[in-house]
């Protein structure tokens, strides 16, 4: 980039790291407008990629806009950009989630242009991760990468973190037999090829991973009640390790911090070696979401858990083509 001006290819190249964010089901519910006479970004919700059985509030649609929103952050400041970011700015336009104005030139005040490398290469990972323990050194770094956005970062242990399994393999079960669940599924999930190479979003079966045969990590089958031929069965860990991010408040403005949280977590995660996956089960059932609060305290709004470890490389998910995504405006 020169000067104080962005070019389109800039623009571009901005946008292409921002959905590179996760987001339930990939399904990429975002879109993007770069105002040039302001230098500001918007980034807006596509309420028509929303989960309407698995997340009929829009949280998660929110907490995925978030992660895409941090993504941003991260490029800008990596391209030496200073930015003052608003959310939810306009009360009269439900889509508009945030906005990012360029102010100034090389600056960095919140270290994120250190996680730039991790963008490429954080993909959601869906097998079974080594029994290794995670050091203390790096919890407590993803703890405050988490707190740097206004979210706590838990990791649950002992009889909070067998709770927390059990909730999330209640709500699998339920899902397996849920008629609204499997429609979220079926509409988010790529067969086989040719869907899988042209569809520019979704989750392809490729990234299901293997099925759960073993093992007590919080996984969900994306296969749902369809067979995936050639599809093996393997033990995932025993001993999972999961991060629990929370929120003092339950709130789209929450919802969009803890989007933020998540991804500057799981960008650091990355760069420290380890992978990441996501447990939503028990978040898409209102009576189980909320026994996952602090046992101690029992306050704190729960947004998402995180299972980390060290796994295998595996492929990225499809990505919608930018020009989909942005629009350029004077």
């Amino acid at each position: 980039m020169s000067g104080h001006r962005l070019s389109d290819a800039d623009v571009a190249a901005l946008v292409r790291d921002a959905a590179a964010a996760p987001s339930m089901h990939n399904a990429q519910p975002w879109r993007f407008r770069y105002h040039r006479r302001e230098h500001t970004f918007e980034v807006r919700a596509d309420f028509g990629r929303a989960m309407p059985h698995a997340d009929p509030d829009t949280r998660a649609l929110h907490l995925g806009c978030g992660a895409a929103l941090l993504n941003l952050r991260v490029a800008l400041a990596h391209a030496g950009w200073r930015t003052e970011t608003l959310l939810l700015p306009d009360p009269t336009d439900r889509a508009l989630l945030a906005t990012v104005r360029l102010t100034g030139r090389d600056g960095d005040p919140g270290g994120l242009a250190a996680l730039h490398p991790a963008i490429p290469r954080r993909h959601t990972n869906r097998y079974p991760f080594d029994e290794r323990d995670i050091p203390a050194d790096v919890r407590s770094a993803l703890a405050a990468a988490a707190q740097a956005e206004g979210v706590t970062l838990a990791f649950p242990s002992s009889w909070h973190l067998q709770e927390v399994l059990e909730l999330a393999r209640e709500a699998e079960t339920r899902n397996l037999t849920d008629r609204g669940s499997d429609e979220d599924l079926a509409r988010w999930t790529r067969g086989g090829a040719p869907q899988e190479s042209t569809a520019g979003d979704g989750v392809p079966s490729y990234a299901f991973g293997p099925r759960l045969r073993g093992g007590k990590a919080p996984m969900r089958d994306f296969a749902g009640t369809r067979r995936t031929p050639g599809r093996a069965a393997t033990d995932f860990e025993r001993n999972p390790h999961l991060a629990l991010l929370s929120t003092p408040r339950d709130h789209p403005e929450d919802w969009l911090r803890a989007g933020q949280a998540m991804e500057r977590v799981l960008l650091l995660a990355t760069l420290e070696g380890l992978s990441g996956s996501f447990a939503t089960q028990p978040l898409e059932w209102t009576d189980l979401r909320w026994p996952l609060r602090d046992p101690v305290t029992g306050t704190g709004c729960p947004q998402m858990v995180l299972r980390l470890g060290y796994g295998p490389p595996v492929p990225a998910t499809p990505r919608r083509p930018v020009p989909d995504i942005v629009e350029i405006l004077p």
